[in-house]
């Protein structure tokens, strides 16, 4: 009904920055919140950031000032721009989106992930 696509995950160097996309596609009528996670080796699912329909964003507290969240309402896209990434931030990067599809029900959905690794 509903697929999420992301991109953009790879191996960068410490300081250095990746951008990551998930775009979503289907039988969709609106999406309301959309946002991404990470799961490390041997760790749970982390909240990276989420952001509304509506533009607000909310981010955990160590991606403060170094990640940003954006969306492309019409594109369906949210974005996760990583600047000054550590060796810490390796992980799979999942996303989600609460969606709405066109039989107006409503549930979360997940992105297969993309690896971020930072290492020198």
């Amino acid at each position: 009904q509903v697929q999420l696509v992301e991109s953009g995950g790879g191996l960068v160097q410490p300081g250095g920055s990746l951008r990551l996309s998930c775009a979503a596609s289907g039988s969709i009528f609106v999406i309301k919140t959309m946002g991404w996670y990470r799961q490390a080796p041997g760790k749970q699912r982390e909240l990276v950031a989420v952001i509304t329909s509506g533009g607000s964003t909310n981010y955990a507290d160590s991606m403060k000032g170094r990640f940003t969240i954006s969306r492309d309402n019409a594109k369906n896209t949210v974005y996760l721009q990583m600047n000054s990434l550590k060796p810490e931030d390796t992980a799979v990067y999942y996303c989600n989106a609460d969606v709405v599809i066109v039989t107006m029900f409503r549930s979360d959905y997940w992105g297969q992930g993309t690896q971020v690794t930072v290492s020198s």
